[in-house]
């Protein structure tokens, strides 16, 4: 989009991206990549903001290692950065990102005096095989992954494409909008991993307004957009690890020591902890692995388990009670135990009066068939962390939803959505960057 590139509105524009913006998502979600190893999609992002003209800051500089959780081992990350170069990401960005810090913050400011607006778009997949049958859109018109059980199953490969059309359409406005504005494409949202890392680097510690959305979800009729998501459980992602001594299961089972054992009272004490009565409490065990062979006592055992809590508070309690019966089972066995936290995010409100302002915005500007301004999340997502911080340091933070059909439930293999929602989306945040950065 040139300096001579003129229409009517902003929906005009948007609309005459679609064909790029189709190709972009195709093009992601045939290379989808998993947290923290999002090298392919991070160079493409740096490259397209900084044609743009916007002031790119990645890696280290956006990402705090300290914070990092549920980051794959070195030579995971080493095989991944090699991958990402032989599918044409460049080879020195990928070098500036090692370690997994895939992180982008790119600003764009302008002449006039005005607020900091920050949109977050999270950029990595699922660990999912996508289904090849013909009847499954990307299989059928080949742009279904390339990565063994690895699938853009949640949309983020849409949510990039938004972004990056966002980018395009500001810099084309640039002389409408004043202040700031803040594009955040984020890693590791799948296990709510990336968000706390960024946070931690300071990235929304100066900003007024915060917007986050999704693709589908609850709003799953074309045409339509949700203005305000709340409902969000907070969450805490933990793996456990036992460590016991292996013996021969016949001649001296006395001279070991259990963990298998160990883990499987515990997977079982877990689910007997107490609910909370001040709102909803969830525990569960999604892993067990254990043991080496039939006839040792085993000296191993994992679980990976997570708690989510209808506020911080209860979560909060229902980590405790999770570590101690963890440590109360590997006691009762005489092992080692090791906790490590994987992922969390945090509970959060949403801002009422932010979510009605941003509905008669669309009702005045955009042209959707629905409006709605209100639907309950039932879930977890790391964006908590950013609208906590950017609400702790009194500005308002938003969520919300992106309205398309969709062909199969979220982290489904067969899950697909309506492309056309793509430029709705970045000519709706278009002009909430316009409106907010102006107030």
């Amino acid at each position: 989009m040139g300096d001579d590139y003129i229409m009517t509105n902003i929906w005009e524009q948007a609309q005459s991206l679609r064909e790029e913006m189709v190709a972009r998502r195709r093009d992601l979600h045939r290379h989808p990549e998993t947290g923290w190893t999002e090298f392919r999609t991070a160079s493409m992002i740096i490259k397209e903001l900084q044609k743009l003209g916007y002031e790119v800051a990645f890696g280290a500089a956006v990402v705090d290692e300290a914070s990092m959780m549920g980051v794959p081992k070195e030579m995971e990350l080493t095989a991944y950065m090699e991958r990402a170069v032989s599918e044409g990401a460049d080879s020195e960005l990928v070098a500036q990102m090692a370690g997994g810090k895939t992180g982008i913050v790119a600003v764009l400011k302008t002449a006039k005096p005005g607020k900091t607006v920050a949109f977050r778009f999270d950029m990595d997949c699922n660990d999912v095989e996508e289904e090849k049958g013909e009847a499954h859109r990307p299989a059928h018109e080949n742009f279904a992954s390339c990565h063994a059980k690895a699938m853009h199953a949640c949309g983020h490969d849409g949510h990039v494409t938004i972004g990056l059309a966002l980018a395009k359409l500001l810099a084309a406005h640039r002389d409408e909008l004043a202040g700031t504005v803040k594009l955040i494409f984020q890693p590791a949202e799948e296990g709510v991993r990336g968000a706390f890392a960024m946070v931690n680097a300071g990235v929304v510690d100066d900003v007024d307004y915060l917007f986050g959305g999704h693709l589908g979800f609850k709003a799953t009729c074309d045409n339509s957009l949700v203005t305000m998501t709340d409902g969000f459980l907070a969450t805490t992602k933990l793996d456990a690890e036992f460590k016991g001594v292996s013996a021969h299961a016949g001649a001296a089972p006395e001279q070991g020591k259990n963990a298998l054992l160990a883990a499987a009272q515990a997977a079982i004490s877990l689910n007997t902890i107490s609910r909370h009565s001040q709102g909803s409490s969830r525990i569960n065990v999604g892993v067990l692995n254990a043991g080496t062979g039939r006839n040792v006592v085993p000296d191993i055992a994992s679980l990976k388990l997570e708690t989510r809590g209808a506020t911080t508070e209860i979560n909060n309690f229902m980590v405790s009670e999770a570590r101690r019966m963890l440590a109360a089972c590997a006691e009762m066995y005489d092992v080692e135990l090791k906790i490590t936290m994987a992922g969390g995010a945090p509970a959060c409100l949403a801002d009422k009066e932010l979510g009605y302002e941003v509905a008669e915005l669309a009702r005045a500007k955009c042209h959707y068939n629905e409006v709605s301004e209100y639907v309950d999340m039932g879930g977890s997502e790391d964006c908590g962390y950013f609208m906590e911080r950017v609400q702790q340091k009194g500005g308002r933070a938003l969520y919300m939803m992106y309205g398309t059909k969709i062909a199969a439930g979220h982290h489904n293999s067969h899950f697909d959505f309506n492309e056309e929602a793509l430029w709705k989306a970045a000519a709706t945040l278009t002009e909430i960057a316009i409106h907010f950065t102006n107030k």
